[in-house]
């Protein structure tokens, strides 16, 4: 089984376009290393300040993961339905009812989206007049992430709002294999 199919989601392929996933494994596999980053990042920082010689500038490298790594993961969760959206609300809906809730939810999210490209854009536009001490880089490569994220929503809601016009919201699940639990670890089956 490749590294793609156990980040790749294969939950609610309805909803979905195969020529998006691409993408959803690059936004899982920049979320796993912005992460892994920010971990290391934090204890490097740790350790240079207990050794007596701080990095300062490990702060504005962890800071810089933590809010890309939010941001992107915010997108791909929408895209797998793990985020920013109601499920119990709609999925005890059936027929023209739920078409209706989940159009609701959707524009909801879709507006949201929205926002964040709007006023993200503009919060990237007066960042060039603050900067990030001690490397004076302009604050404006923070929030870049915010537009970005906005975008990728409105992408995958838009995905989703097309798919679940043409292909119904309503589909049984199939059982997911036990190999993609979280990050594609399995998960041991108790033994009488």
């Amino acid at each position: 089984m490749s590294i793609a199919d156990r980040l790749v989601l294969q939950r609610q392929r309805h909803l979905k376009w195969r020529a998006l996933d691409p993408l959803e494994l690059i936004l899982m596999i920049i979320c796993g290393l912005t992460l892994f980053g920010f971990s290391m990042s934090v204890c490097a920082d740790i350790t240079t300040r207990i050794i007596g010689r701080p990095w300062l500038w490990l702060q504005e490298v962890t800071s810089t993961l933590f809010i890309y790594g939010i941001f992107i993961g915010a997108a791909v969760a929408t895209r797998r339905n793990d985020h920013l959206y109601l499920t119990a609300v709609a999925e005890s809906m059936h027929g023209r009812s739920r078409l209706i809730a989940e159009l609701v939810i959707r524009l909801i999210v879709l507006a949201v989206a929205f926002c964040l490209i709007y006023y993200g854009y503009l919060n990237y536009l007066r960042g060039f007049g603050s900067f990030r001490l001690p490397s004076n880089t302009p604050i404006d490569s923070l929030y870049a992430a915010i537009p970005i994220c906005g975008a990728l929503i409105a992408l995958f809601t838009v995905e989703q709002i097309v798919n679940g016009c043409r292909n119904g919201f309503d589909h049984p699940e199939p059982q997911e294999p036990e190999h993609s639990a979280a990050f594609g670890a399995s998960r041991p089956e108790a033994t009488p």
